[in-house]
C-alpha cells in the first residue's frame, strides 16, 4: 500500500452494517457513528462491527463525497497491495475473456462496483485501454494500478481520463494524459463484432465509445437487412454502421452535435459504407416532429437519448420526454416496422421506463419483441448500478 495512505477505523449504525454485509459497495456520510481520525482521499477505511469489534469491510475514504466510503472488501481482512489488484484485475479479464475475439477486441475490462473497484472504469480498444476515475480516492494508487497493467505486454498504452467533476478538484494530474506506453493518434481504430470503428481516447465522450450497446447494436443490425434506418441520438453512429455492416438499405443519423455526424461518416468510410449514410444536425425531438410533418417513414427507428434525468428532480421531466420520443418514433415507423428505445438515466428504473413507453404506445397496434438490459461486461450487482434498458417493438401498422 502506498505509504501516503492511512488506516482509519470506522463504526456504522445499525442500518449501514446491514446493507454492507448484504453487499452494498457505499457506505453514506451519516452512517457513519465513529472514526478514529480525520481521513484524507484514498484512505484505507476499516469498518468494524459494533457488537464484537470484529473486522466487517474495508474500502476507500472519500471525504469529498457524500458516498463517504468506497468498499474493497468484506468478511475478509485482505491488504490492499500489488497482489490486491493484481488479482482484482485478473479475475475482471477472465469474466470478460470471451470477448476478446478475431473480431472484436473492444469491451469493458472494469466496471467499478461490480469488480471491486468503485468509480473506476477501465475500456479495452484493441491494444490502448482507458483507465477513468470519477473519484480522487484512486489516485494515490495509480502507481500500483500501472505496475499492473504494465505485465500485460499486449497493451501499448493506457490513457488516463477524469470524470468532469474530478477534473474541477485536482490539478496536477492533466486530463488524458498517459498511464504509460505510447500513443501516436488520439483516435484509435477498433473492432465490434467485425465492424471498425474509431474511438478518440483523449478527447471522446466518456473513454470515446459508448461500449454499453454492444449486443443491442448487434441485434438490430441482425433485423435491418434492406431496411432504412433511422438512429435518432446516433453520436458516431453505433446503431447505424452495425445495420449498414449487414445490409441496411439506408441509415440517417440524428445528433445535436455535427463533430458526432462527421465521425460517424469517418466510421462508414472504415468499413466503406459511406454512400448508404447521412446525418441531420440539430435538436432531435424537433427534426423528429419535422420528418412526421414531411410523412418520412423508415423500417427501423432506434432512439437512445443521454440521460435525461441526472438528478431526482428531473424524473417527471424525463418521464414525459421518453413518452413523447415514443410516440414521435412510432409515427415515423413503417408498418410492421421496428421501433427500438432505450434509456440509460439510472434514476428511471426499469419498471417506470417500460411502463412509460407502453403507456405512451397503448393505442398503437404493436408486439412486444423484447426487453434488454446490460452488456455482459457491464453486470449488474447492486441497484444503483443498474442504468441501461432497451424496448423492442413491432408496429402492426
Amino acid at each position: 500500500m502506498n505509504p501516503s495512505v492511512q488506516r482509519i477505523a470506522i463504526k456504522l449504525s445499525k442500518a449501514a452494517e446491514k446493507h454492507v454485509r448484504k453487499g452494498h459497495p457505499w457506505v453514506f456520510e451519516e452512517s457513519i457513528i465513529k472514526q478514529s481520525k480525520a481521513g484524507d482521499s484514498g484512505d484505507l477505511a476499516i469498518i468494524f462491527d459494533q457488537s464484537k469489534n470484529q473486522f466487517l469491510a474495508c474500502g476507500l475514504f472519500d471525504p469529498a463525497s457524500f458516498i463517504r466510503i468506497k468498499i474493497l472488501e468484506r468478511r475478509k481482512n485482505t491488504p490492499i497491495n500489488i497482489g490486491w489488484f493484481e488479482e482484482t484485475f485478473a479475475i475482471a479479464l477472465g469474466k470478460r475473456e470471451s470477448l476478446r475475439t478475431s473480431t472484436n477486441n473492444s469491451f469493458r475490462w472494469i466496471y467499478g462496483e461490480a469488480d471491486k473497484l468503485p468509480h473506476l472504469i477501465l475500456d479495452v480498444y484493441n491494444d490502448v485501454l482507458v483507465l477513468k476515475l470519477y473519484s480522487s480516492i484512486w489516485i494515490p494508487y495509480l502507481a500500483l494500478i500501472k505496475q499492473v497493467l504494465s505485465k500485460y505486454t499486449w497493451i501499448s498504452a493506457v490513457v488516463l481520463r477524469l470524470s468532469r467533476q474530478l477534473s474541477n478538484q485536482v490539478s496536477h494530474i492533466q486530463e488524458g494524459n498517459l498511464l504509460f506506453g505510447r500513443l501516436d493518434q488520439e483516435s484509435v481504430v477498433f473492432l465490434e463484432n467485425g465492424v471498425r470503428f474509431l474511438a478518440n481516447v483523449v478527447h471522446g465522450h466518456k473513454t470515446g465509445y459508448f461500449m454499453d450497446h454492444r449486443q443491442n447494436r448487434i441485434d438490430l443490425a441482425l433485423m435491418a437487412k434492406d431496411k432504412t434506418v433511422l438512429d435518432v441520438f446516433s453520436y458516431n453512429g453505433g446503431f447505424s454502421i452495425h445495420a449498414l455492416a449487414q445490409g441496411a438499405k439506408h441509415a440517417t443519423m440524428i445528433d445535436i452535435s455535427k463533430k458526432a455526424l462527421e465521425d460517424g461518416k469517418i466510421n462508414a468510410q472504415l468499413n466503406g459504407l459511406e454512400q448508404r449514410l447521412s446525418g441531420i444536425a440539430g435538436d432531435a425531438f424537433k427534426i423528429l416532429a419535422q420528418l412526421k410533418k414531411e410523412k418520412k417513414k423508415y423500417d427501423i427507428v432506434v432512439i437512445d437519448p443521454p440521460s435525461l434525468a441526472k438528478q431526482t428532480s428531473e424524473v417527471d421531466i424525463a418521464v414525459k420526454k421518453y413518452a413523447s420520443l415514443a410516440k414521435l418514433g412510432s409515427q415515423l415507423v413503417k408498418p410492421n416496422g421496428l421501433l427500438v428505445l432505450a434509456s440509460c438515466s439510472s434514476r428511471i428504473d426499469a419498471d417506470l421506463f417500460f411502463d412509460t413507453i407502453a403507456t405512451a404506445l397503448n393505442k398503437t397496434p404493436k408486439k412486444l419483441l423484447k426487453k434488454t438490459y446490460h452488456d455482459v461486461d457491464h453486470p449488474i450487482t447492486f441497484q444503483e448500478g443498474a442504468y441501461l434498458k432497451c424496448v423492442y417493438y413491432q408496429l402492426d401498422s
